[in-house]
């Protein structure tokens, strides 16, 4: 590596991990997916046992360990608490954007490699995930690793070693969250075949070959689970394991459900600014290079390909199309490289667009503080006694936190202004605006909105911690009591039935809570007694 590569990827390490690596800790884990697999990592630690996850100290079925495995070596360095839990996410940050100027270069330019890794840093979602305990950033990563080696193995002299390395990527996606790694990859290898009309620059050899690196890693995870605990283990798992990817497939899982256009919402608003630039794109080609041209083609088609799959899908959460991020932020880097090269313009409409989309963020930032201020105006009108409940919570505000959004406004108009005398500058103010803002939503807003959603139910767990008791939630799935008291396993075989801990022989003191939707079924309950209730939870003690 020369000099002049050596200060550019040493300046992306140090900014990304200013930007990623402070303040991890600042807020609790988010119920359900952080705590999810925060407490798997846990409890890993507390059994010793590192082959099998376990959510309450019972098998779990639903995700492989890689990311868990991640998160106990995390912990096994910061201890258990949510800057370890979140720490591999802030890591594969700093990865992922030195990644990102790596193939901007081999497979464009350093110039388009540059706004690639800028964008991809001040774009709203892909930057928060990168400070979440959730395992979408890792497993799209190895995905992106996958296509971009199968990209290479077409015009590469040693494919054997591409397809090996594009197996293993895929491989490790899988052995991350699931095979809808492998999913997604047979489709979009579908319609690659379709677009190219033929497998030019593949023979079947190197598909096997990445078909036989893929299955290593689960292969050697599962051998040796089997290997440890017996077949019955690996029959249930697989048996338990597809049911759920079929179930997520079918139907809402736990009520997660939206229309068919959710995803396009999403990515719209939440990869802004970068969003914006996918509608500069028309009939012409982006560029003469035909290995840019083939990149261009997978990344393409990696887009459509999750963005319809999980449009399909009937659960709906906000990370399943975050694979989208990598295709999208580098078809609109490519835009803003040949704006900025004046080689195309930049069309009109769509800084008015740019406008417009910052306008419903900085309006959205603006609203909270006055939300916060006037609630007992906006609670008559709520018809959910549990927002109700949150939104009592005791959360400080002021009026002049709406300045914020004020300023983004402001800035955003600013940076469009600029790019119309010279748009590599209003490019450079909105990704400098973008990413001041986004550190003042994560660091200011976020806490405040994790005080009305879940900090009372968290600080009533942590007050069992070190204590001898069971604790349950009654009327809504969570796994918060499980991170935040520090459970430990207990030998009673029934401590898992909720049915026993509300009428069974309890061996030690059994407390519960639920939301205040749920608790007058509870009240009705003879050897219950309600021991207070606070911002939408209700407490329970067994008599």
């Amino acid at each position: 590596m020369n000099v002049h590569n050596f200060v550019r990827y040493s300046v992306i390490v140090l900014l990304s991990a200013l930007l990623f690596l402070p303040f991890l800790g600042h807020v609790h884990l988010f119920d359900w997916d952080e705590i999810n697999f925060a407490e798997c990592a846990r409890e890993m630690i507390v059994t010793n046992d590192y082959l099998r996850p376990q959510i309450d100290f019972q098998p779990f079925w639903e995700k492989p360990p890689l990311f868990i495995w991640m998160q106990v070596v995390s912990m096994k360095l910061f201890g258990v608490n949510e800057y370890a839990a979140r720490f591999p996410n802030a890591f594969m940050g700093i990865i992922t954007l030195v990644t990102l100027f790596y193939i901007g270069k081999k497979v464009a330019n350093e110039r388009m490699a540059m706004w690639w890794t800028l964008l991809y840093a001040a774009t709203w979602l892909p930057h928060f995930y990168f400070k979440s305990g959730i395992i979408d950033p890792t497993f799209n990563y190895f995905i992106f690793l996958a296509f971009f080696q199968v990209h290479l193995l077409r015009y590469a002299s040693d494919k054997f070693k591409h397809a090996a390395y594009a197996g293993l990527f895929l491989g490790l996606a899988v052995l991350t969250k699931g095979p809808v790694a492998a999913l997604i990859a047979i489709l979009a290898l579908v319609v690659y075949i379709f677009i190219n009309k033929g497998l030019w620059g593949f023979k079947p050899f190197h598909f096997l070959v990445i078909f036989v690196a893929s299955i290593l890693p689960f292969a050697a995870w599962f051998a040796s689970a089997i290997l440890f605990y017996g077949w019955d283990f690996g029959s249930w798992f697989i048996n338990e394991f597809v049911t759920y990817q079929i179930r997520l497939f079918r139907t809402e899982d736990a009520d997660h459900g939206g229309p068919f256009f959710y995803h396009f919402i999403v990515l719209l608003l939440g990869c802004f600014p970068a969003s914006v630039f996918l509608f500069q794109y028309s009939r012409k080609r982006t560029t003469d290079n035909e290995t840019a041209r083939d990149f261009t083609r997978w990344m393409w088609i990696l887009f459509w390909v999750t963005l319809l799959l999980f449009s399909i899908v009937k659960t709906k959460i906000v990370h399943y199309s975050s694979l989208c991020y990598f295709p999208l932020t580098y078809l609109a880097a490519l835009k803003v490289e040949q704006i900025a090269s004046g080689e195309i313009r930049f069309k009109t409409w769509l800084k008015g667009l740019l406008i417009f989309i910052g306008c419903v963020w900085g309006t959205i930032l603006i609203a909270l503080p006055f939300v916060g201020l006037y609630k007992h105006k906006i609670i008559p009108l709520i018809d959910d006694p549990f927002a109700v409940g949150n939104l009592q919570a005791d959360v400080s505000w002021t009026a002049w936190e709406s300045l914020w959004g004020l300023f983004y406004i402001v800035a955003i108009i600013v940076a469009v202004l600029v790019m119309r005398r010279n748009f590599a500058k209003g490019m450079l103010t909105l990704a400098v605006v973008q990413i001041i803002i986004i550190q003042i939503t994560i660091l200011h807003f976020t806490p405040k909105i994790e005080a009305y959603s879940q900090r009372a139910a968290i600080r009533y767990f942590k007050s069992f911690v070190g204590k001898d008791v069971y604790v349950q939630p009654l009327d809504y799935k969570s796994f918060a009591h499980l991170f935040y008291t520090k459970k430990l396993p207990s030998t009673n075989p029934n401590y898992h039935n909720q049915a026993w801990l509300l009428r069974g022989a309890v061996d030690r003191p059994t407390y519960f809570i639920c939301k205040v939707t749920g608790a007058d079924e509870f009240r009705k309950l003879p050897q219950l007694q309600e021991i207070g209730q606070q911002y939408g939870f209700v407490f329970f003690r067994r008599r």
